[in-house]
């Protein structure tokens, strides 16, 4: 069975169809998700505070992304395969270079996922001229906590936005092939997904982006701690771990997650 790829990515957005992702971080997690018929399983550093216990996502290393990406891979046969790239392992082109190659390389990701804006460019360049695919991440980005002032609501002032768009647009220029958009007013949200060409991925941005993924433990209501008001408990109304993998798969294809009560507005 051959996996999803980016090209059939982008004939979902230009069809419609929603595009469904979900975080994994085992073997066991990632074959009954990727049964279910996922599009994306995404080696989150978000395993940082879910499965290690720590408050933010900071600590994970890239030994720990390799080693859950590898897990990941062996228990996956059709999804597409995208892995985080930790806090400081990207903080220069040369340094991102050489960690995508190994979470590549040993993790067997397809594509690499890293958060911020231009300042990005010259290193999503680099990469994309080797060969290797780009996630890019605006909006909340959980690495930049502290510098953002917590885990908020990103461009409701007009800067803000402007910046918002502003990024987005260069990101794609510099060969990103996917964008993760977290936490932001759906409205804008709405005008990235429609401006830009490659597809958008939306977590805590409302339903008009071309798909939508949240992190596996707080779909099933098992993260420690308060659940984000933009994910939604699956678990609680199907009542098996299966069905509630279904129901988000089925929610997020026909429109129906997230709902106005996951979207945050501009004010």
């Amino acid at each position: 069975m051959s996996r999803m790829t980016l090209t059939q990515l982008r004939k979902l957005k230009t069809t419609g169809e929603k595009i469904t992702c979900l975080t994994a971080y085992d073997a066991s997690f990632a074959q009954m998700i990727d049964q279910a018929g996922i599009d994306i399983l995404l080696v989150g550093d978000s395993l940082g505070m879910v499965i290690q216990g720590h408050d933010s996502t900071l600590p994970v290393t890239v030994d720990d992304m390799v080693y859950h990406c590898q897990q990941v891979h062996r228990g996956s046969q059709r999804a597409l395969l995208i892995v985080d790239m930790p806090f400081m392992s990207y903080a220069t082109p040369d340094a991102a270079l050489e960690t995508a190659a190994r979470l590549m390389r040993e993790g067997q990701a397809q594509v690499v996922k890293l958060e911020g804006g231009a300042w990005l460019v010259e290193t999503v360049q680099m990469l994309t001229e080797r060969g290797i695919p780009v996630c890019a991440h605006l909006g909340l980005t959980p690495q930049s906590v502290h510098q953002i002032g917590g885990y908020r609501v990103q461009g409701r002032s007009e800067t803000e936005a402007q910046r918002l768009r502003d990024d987005a647009l260069a990101l794609q220029a510099a060969g990103a092939s996917l964008l993760v958009l977290e936490c932001m007013p759906g409205d804008l949200a709405a005008d990235i997904s429609s401006w830009l060409e490659i597809p958008v991925i939306g977590i805590g941005a409302g339903a008009a982006c071309d798909g939508q993924v949240l992190v596996l433990y707080d779909m099933l209501g098992i993260t420690p701690g308060k659940r984000p008001s933009f994910s939604k408990d699956f678990l609680q109304e199907t009542g098996t771990i299966p069905a509630a993998i279904e129901a988000f798969i089925n929610a997020v294809k026909k429109g129906t997650f997230p709902g106005p009560e996951h979207t945050f507005n501009e004010k």
